[in-house]
């Protein structure tokens, strides 16, 4: 059962665009916890020649996302995170390491280590917490954007004239 968990979990990374072009690896995926791992190209990174925070909140997000789907089922997305960065990111490779907090039925709440790899040597860079939620659909509802109303016209958005 457990080699079919992680198969549908490396499936499921295998299908986001953007961690295919990151080169992202599922690393370790059990009951309650997760790691995720990528190698630094210097397209990643900032003016300042670290990985961009984006990038490191990226790690974050998908570990905790991961994390929360090993209780909750494939079908999740972030709620919310917070991260905080704690030094730069520089080095070979970024690491994130997830754990479930607490869990419901609907919602697991995570946390996040996040490291950078220099030199063989691991150092933190940030830590999250987050909301991981089934989806709307899952649950058993409509999905949210089908259903919503078209989006008004410009004009009725735009302030009025002076």
């Amino acid at each position: 059962m457990m080699d079919s968990m992680v198969e549908r979990a490396r499936h499921v990374l295998r299908a986001q665009p953007v961690s295919a072009w990151l080169g992202v690896e599922l690393r370790e995926f059990t009951t309650c916890q997760a790691e995720i791992g990528f190698r630094i190209r210097r397209e990643l990174t900032g003016q300042h020649g670290v990985v961009h925070g984006g990038i490191v909140s990226y790690a974050a997000d998908n570990a905790l996302a991961f994390a929360g789907g090993s209780v909750l089922g494939p079908d999740v997305v972030t709620s919310e995170f917070k991260i905080n960065f704690v030094r730069p990111a520089l080095g070979e490779e970024i690491v994130a390491r997830a754990t479930v907090v607490h869990t419901g039925r609907t919602q697991a709440v995570c946390r996040c280590d996040v490291f950078f790899i220099r030199e063989g040597i691991e150092a933190l860079c940030a830590t999250a917490q987050g909301t991981i939620v089934l989806r709307a659909r899952t649950r058993g509802r409509s999905p949210g954007i089908a259903t919503m109303p078209p989006a008004a016209p410009r004009e009725l958005l735009a302030p009025p004239p002076p």
